[in-house]
């Protein structure tokens, strides 16, 4: 038996690490989705024989309401609210990594300064930190909390003396120094590390968002892998291992993606628009043009590429918009999809987006893929974006100078498919709006885009 539990693991680790593999690209990912599904399935079978902690009633009514309450979730969270659903699936990781930490010293309350003690307390303090962090984020995503930073003076000092104060009494827990009821030291430490987690996220503004999303899902695999080090779960310390790696590898991306260090975006407090100076937004003339006219634009072209923006995802407008692409495309036109990496409210949020609408893989460009095409390219058809197609970014003086942007302005002409003149997350004006190249199609994404499919039928 122990041999086959041994086995199982080896299995399940193998699967962690192939399913891994295939999430890299949106062809595969489904498959590596489910890989990685059936190794979490292996891993609890295999613990649960090794341990015998619990009958297999109790792990059976766990993996059933498990399974209704995540496949009610996949089947009923809309798109525009799938980054709030992985932020609560952080804390879900980070709490349930802590809550395994905590349960193991509670157990061992004099297990003293050893490498298991040392371990238990980061995951207790990653699990926290990840547990409320999460939560946070989930708020300012869903609104529930202002998508501004919150900020107050001496901000980060604060934050750092409260970090030393938590590491301080982790010693004392351990018996490094100084005296007192371990217990009770540790029911603090564990106080301290829930509100560090909330203090951490609250002065991110929502323009950074989707960096603060892949690093929390980083906090929550190394605070599984920690828990995997208190139980001495070697498939939980390379599961946990991994998500920790990709996510520290995703959230470099994306700060590169927006031309930022990860210590800018932690303690910048950027983005939002509070105190920012809206009187002169909007406020130069713009040329604007109904359905009819945009589908003359679509319609008798040799190339489109489309650029789909957040707005796309909170009109739920994807369906309508690959019926766009599909007409055009019997018309002769060639089309393409141009995703920026910070585009939406996660990484890959648009990608996941315009697979749910069954647009075809081959067709998604990253920015580095397709920048160099827009100077031959016909229309930009813009769909709810805005900062990330901002030139402003190539303006020094700009507080997005250096940001990478898809360079749409490069195109013959430009549509852009928005409500209004309003910002984006950087709270600055779009020059993109303004030029004479630039059509706005005014309106509800979804309502407008249902316009111009009928209109493009009608097309000679």
């Amino acid at each position: 038996m122990d041999t086959i539990i041994q086995l199982t693991y080896l299995l399940s680790a193998i699967l962690f690490v192939v399913g891994l593999k295939r999430l890299q690209s949106p062809a595969t990912a489904r498959k590596g989705n489910s890989l990685a599904a059936l190794a979490m399935l292996l891993a609890v079978i295999a613990t649960v024989l090794d341990t015998q902690i619990l009958d297999w009633t109790w792990i059976l009514v766990g993996v059933v309401l498990g399974g209704v309450i995540g496949g009610t979730a996949a089947r009923l969270v809309e798109m525009t609210a799938m980054p709030e659903l992985v932020g609560i699936f952080n804390a879900f990781g980070g709490g349930a990594s802590a809550l395994v930490a905590i349960a193991e010293f509670l157990a061992t309350p004099g297990v003293g300064a050893s490498t298991t003690g040392v371990t238990i307390l980061l995951g207790t303090l990653i699990g926290s930190v990840t547990f409320t962090g999460s939560f946070i984020a989930f708020a300012k995503l869903q609104g529930l909390i202002t998508g501004n930073p919150i900020t107050f003076p001496l901000q980060n000092i604060f934050n750092a003396l409260l970090f030393l104060a938590a590491i301080s009494l982790g010693a004392m827990t351990l018996g490094v120094f100084g005296s007192g009821d371990p217990q009770t030291l540790f029911y603090v430490f564990c106080g301290l590390a829930l509100i560090l987690g909330v203090l951490l996220v609250i002065p991110i503004g929502g323009a950074d968002m989707p960096v603060v999303v892949s690093l929390l899902n980083s906090y929550s695999g190394l605070a599984a892998s920690a828990a995997g080090f208190v139980i001495g779960n070697t498939v939980l310390i390379i599961s946990g291992a991994l998500v920790g790696a990709s996510g520290l590898i995703l959230t470099q991306l994306m700060c590169k993606g927006m031309n930022r260090s990860l210590a800018n975006v932690a303690f910048g407090g950027f983005g939002g628009t509070a105190g920012v100076d809206r009187s002169e937004i909007g406020q130069r003339p713009v040329q604007s043009a109904d359905a009819e006219g945009v589908a003359a634009e679509l319609g008798y072209v040799n190339s489109v590429v489309v650029v789909p923006g957040y707005g796309l995802a909170v009109a739920q407008s994807q369906h309508e918009l690959r019926k766009v692409g599909d007409l055009l495309e019997e018309r002769g036109v060639d089309v393409k999809y141009a995703i920026h990496p910070v585009a939406g409210r996660m990484p890959g949020h648009m990608n996941v987006l315009l697979a749910e609408a069954d647009v075809s893989y081959d067709k998604l460009y990253d920015l580095d893929e397709i920048n160099d095409d827009f100077g031959n390219t016909d229309v930009v058809l813009v769909v709810g974006a805005n900062d990330v197609v901002n030139p402003a970014a190539r303006d020094p003086q700009s507080v997005i100078t250096g940001m990478p942007i898809l360079d749409v302005d490069r195109a013959r002409r430009v549509i852009v498919m928005k409500r209004s003149l309003s910002p984006g997350f950087a709270g600055i004006d779009n020059d993109l709006f303004y030029m004479d190249k630039t059509l706005m199609f005014f309106g509800d994404a979804k309502e407008s885009m249902a316009e111009l499919v009928r209109e493009v039928r009608e097309l000679a």
